[in-house]
């Protein structure tokens, strides 16, 4: 068993579209790795900041990522190795680890994939915009379906509606 602690800085952007973990960013490992029968056994934690754009709001935010991670790389001609398709186990190649597809696989499966800058994020208004956060309670807009206008006018009695010479209602009957 042997302890790996690093921090390395991140040399690309890792991630997804709307948040990463962006290039040069200081990614922190503390692994643990195991010789097992089969090959390699990797675990340990990766955190690193991300920035990215609220999927709702689309403002820009910092927040960070904290995963544990557990992989198995297979020795070559070992019975894992020989039984298993090609994309679906890391495997050792001549006695060396590759971790960097481990970790952008692991890092791209722990981003959410509509990030928000805050969980009760209101977005933008769907009429002009502008961010509901900024926007107040009271923002809103006045909405009429043409068809109904002519309505609206007599309901609200506009000026310049005569409403005198409406129609009585029939008592008579």
């Amino acid at each position: 068993m042997r302890p790996l602690s690093r921090t390395i800085a991140a040399e690309r952007r890792i991630g997804l579209d709307l948040i990463a973990i962006p290039e040069g960013a200081p990614v922190e490992l503390d692994l643990t790795l195991q010789s097992v029968s089969e090959g390699v056994l990797v675990t340990g934690t990766l955190s690193a900041p991300t920035a990215g754009e609220c999927s709702r709001c689309l403002e820009p935010f910092t927040d960070s990522v904290e995963l544990r991670l557990t992989e198995l790389f297979a020795y070559p001609d070992s019975a894992t190795e020989q039984t298993t398709e090609a994309d679906e186990i890391y495997r050792l190649v001549d006695d060396t680890i590759d971790l960097e597809p481990v970790l952008v696989d692991a890092i791209g499966l722990e981003l959410p994939l509509q990030p928000l800058c805050e969980p009760d994020c209101a977005g933008l208004c769907p009429e002009c915009g502008v961010r509901m956060a900024i926007a107040g309670s009271d923002h809103g807009h006045a909405i009429l379906d043409p068809r109904w206008a002519g309505l609206a006018k007599l309901a609200t009695g506009s000026p310049g509606v005569d409403h005198s010479d409406a129609a009585e209602p029939d008592t008579d009957q």
